[in-house]
């Protein structure tokens, strides 16, 4: 007799799914209208449509929230970044967000802009940081030259995102793409100990 175990834990597994993708939805939804400081966890809730004890089977807080849905992207990016014929380039996911940022402008401007407060562009710039490591190749060193060679890129990756944002993007996506990686070259050849 075949078991029915997968199934319900299936079942579960996307009900658990639908409840974050929700929740994420939600969290995105209200950066764009009233800003980070804004929101509660009262509020992710009611715009979700879940209660705050289903909230908390998931987060803490709506920290943890945004740090899940910057995970998400990152793995996502990776993934993109892996699959694509460059991708021995070490800042490969970079076409895949800034081409992700063009299609969420409004997200990114909440999330980059004032009304998303230092904690969520710490959080975001941190993300950028950790891609740029990601991408290292294995061999190379993680020496405190390569840690810091990878917050001045990712640091220059959000600035340049931050800009591109606020200038409601003349430029198409493909130029900003070109253009940083153009000035990242000679970071990236530069030996670092």
């Amino acid at each position: 007799m075949k078991s029915r175990l997968p199934a319900s834990v299936e079942v579960l597994d996307r009900r658990i799914q639908r409840t974050r993708d929700a929740l994420r939805e939600a969290l995105m939804q209200l950066m764009v209208e009233c800003g980070w400081d804004a929101i509660d966890v009262q509020t992710l809730c009611d715009r979700a449509n879940i209660g705050r004890s289903t909230f908390y089977q998931h987060y803490p807080n709506k920290e943890e929230l945004l740090k899940a849905s910057f995970a998400g992207l990152r793995s996502a990016l990776l993934a993109q970044a892996q699959a694509s014929p460059a991708q021995s380039e070490q800042l490969a996911f970079v076409s895949g967000l800034v081409d992700h940022v063009h299609e969420a402008q409004d997200v990114f401007r909440a999330l980059l802009g004032r009304r998303s407060g230092h904690y969520v562009q710490d959080r975001f710039r941190e993300l950028l940081i950790e891609l740029v490591q990601a991408g290292a190749p294995a061999g190379k060193s993680r020496s405190w030259q390569s840690a810091a060679r990878a917050h001045y890129l990712g640091g220059a990756l959000f600035e340049m995102l931050a800009w591109w944002l606020g200038k409601n993007q003349p430029q198409k996506p493909a130029e900003i793409k070109d253009l940083f990686h153009q000035w990242s070259r000679p970071v990236l050849a530069a030996p670092a100990s």
